[in-house]
């Protein structure tokens, strides 16, 4: 009985430490993801700002 018992604790260790190695992965691939979006939005952002810098400009030029 202690034989199927150990057999039975080992099996649920392995299965569950190999789901936190998962979980882990996870949470590095999301983070990678975010940084990446992160340092993308700044580029994006001055390039929204010059673009609508440069209507503004057209505008005023064309309403004086």
């Amino acid at each position: 009985m202690t034989n199927i018992a150990m057999k039975a604790y080992l099996r649920l260790h392995l299965i569950l430490q190999d789901e936190g190695q998962d979980l882990i992965e996870y949470a590095l691939v999301v983070a990678l993801i975010a940084f990446a979006a992160t340092v993308g939005m700044s580029s994006v952002a001055s390039s929204i700002n010059l673009a609508f810098s440069n209507i503004g400009t057209k505008i005023t030029t064309y309403v004086s």
